[in-house]
């Protein structure tokens, strides 16, 4: 990798799509240098970490090491025990080593085939039409709605003003997955 270019996250391929990651020329708490991007995502600490981390940090595990930074609950990666378990060592990198994003609520990471997903990014229902139609089937599901009121719910998925739905899509089969929230 060189000093240019971002890392490789392979559970969220492309956080600066995503809007997780954004140009920038803050110093990283971590690393102390302006390296031209750095992440807004989700981030729980005991230090005020928001918008001061850079990739790199977040990629080797030094946002984790100095700050005890988490990106995501631990017990949020499968959504409780909802979707399939992983290997802690999955956990681990998905929790202290990869950027999450913002939901309106708790962060939550889908999981398939016994591996975390790709994160791929907050959507509406105007990109969700442009998904697999799989996608919006996972998102129904999710919802918990029927009938008329689902109708209505998934029409209104908006990835910025909620209710937003979250894509992720299956390392191993391909298959799609998520969920969506509101505030």
């Amino acid at each position: 990798m060189s000093e240019n270019s971002l890392p490789l996250f392979q559970y969220h391929p492309d956080p600066i799509a995503s809007g997780s990651i954004v140009a920038s020329d803050a110093q990283c708490r971590g690393c102390g240098q302006q390296r031209g991007f750095i992440y807004t995502g989700a981030v729980y600490s005991t230090h005020d970490l928001n918008d001061a981390l850079c990739p790199w940090c977040i990629f080797d595990g030094t946002a984790h090491k100095l700050f005890g930074a988490v990106f995501v609950d631990p017990k949020a990666v499968g959504d409780y025990g909802r979707w399939d378990a992983v290997a802690d060592s999955v956990i681990e990198e998905v929790c202290f080593r990869t950027p999450s994003f913002s939901g309106w609520q708790e962060e939550r990471w889908f999981t398939h085939c016994g591996e975390a997903a790709e994160f791929i990014a907050a959507i509406g229902a105007a990109e969700l039409q442009n998904l697999d139609p799989s996608l919006y089937k996972a998102i129904a599901e999710e919802s918990g709605f029927l009938g008329d009121e689902l109708a209505c719910y998934m029409e209104r998925l908006d990835k910025d003003a909620g209710p937003t739905a979250y894509a992720f899509h299956c390392r191993v089969c391909g298959a799609w997955g998520g969920y969506s929230d509101c505030h």
